[in-house]
């Protein structure tokens, strides 16, 4: 099913999503909305996850910053409908919506279908790559994600560059047919920003000129994303692209890092490619 989300028709959704806690999903996210906030789109925030980051994150906000519609997914009113209560104003135009952790496989297609960028954070270490591996095989067996729609784009998050996590990390994400599209650094600018309710792009630049860095591949991507109309294949539940109508979860391989999963090269993956900003850009 897709999420019941009443909102304007040409409303654009970015979903974060690794069911593994602690990949950074909040981090993309605040800040991903807050860039959208400070170049004047309307933007909305909905926050899935229990531990609550993101409500945290837009309660300490400043009034005078860009407003930022946030919906506390998780909160429960018996007085009101589901859908009444992820209503979207109908001004905005850009949803962010950060996932819930331990999401099981059969889920992922409630946050998927209808997205026009589905953004995977992962961190540099063996567990992280793992669980990573899992859930992009889940995403295009379980889910039905279309690699050829393009959709779907990879952060390396918290990444400190000539180290032996970093080179692992881009090794196995090199392996995969899904695009790179972030290098976010190891920054404590990403604290202190959280403690205020800004984002990277909302500090001092003489302080964040490295982290901003990092973000310009992957809101070109998003943009790009954005811009591309959805198809009926987008918009397609997993039972109708399974003869039948019957969904079952492939079974589980062994994983050794790097190596992707079995079950994502039995899909067909060739080798990595990494999104190149277009050209002109820094």
């Amino acid at each position: 099913m897709l999420l019941n989300i009443p909102a304007h028709p040409e409303l654009r959704k970015i979903v974060v999503l690794n069911p593994k806690g602690g990949s950074g999903k909040t981090t993309v996210a605040v800040n991903l909305a807050a860039h959208f906030a400070a170049n004047d789109c309307k933007t909305a925030l909905m926050d899935f996850d229990p531990q609550g980051s993101t409500m945290r994150w837009a309660h300490n906000r400043p009034q005078e910053r860009p407003f930022i519609h946030v919906v506390d997914a998780c909160a429960t009113n018996p007085r009101v409908t589901r859908s009444f209560q992820l209503r979207i104003p109908p001004d905005v135009r850009q949803l962010v919506v950060d996932t819930p952790a331990a999401m099981s496989a059969q889920r992922l297609s409630q946050f998927t279908r209808g997205a026009h960028a589905i953004l995977v954070p992962v961190l540099p270490s063996d567990m992280d790559i793992h669980a990573v591996s899992q859930l992009v095989a889940d995403l295009l067996l379980v889910a039905k994600v279309s690699r050829r729609m393009g959709r779907l784009g990879v952060v390396a998050n918290r990444v400190r560059e000539n180290t032996l996590a970093y080179r692992r990390l881009m090794r196995f994400l090199e392996s995969l047919n899904i695009p790179v599209v972030g290098q976010l650094r190891d920054s404590q600018n990403y604290v202190h920003a959280a403690e205020q309710g800004l984002g990277i792009h909302e500090l001092p630049p003489s302080h964040t000129a490295k982290d901003i860095e990092g973000w310009a591949p992957l809101i070109d991507w998003v943009g790009q994303r954005m811009a591309t109309p959805l198809t009926p294949r987008d918009l397609m539940s997993p039972l109708q692209a399974v003869p039948g109508g019957v969904l079952v979860r492939p079974a589980a391989a062994p994983v050794a890092a790097p190596t992707p999963d079995p079950q994502a090269l039995a899909a067909g993956l060739p080798p990595a490619r990494r999104y190149d900003p277009p050209a002109g850009r820094s």
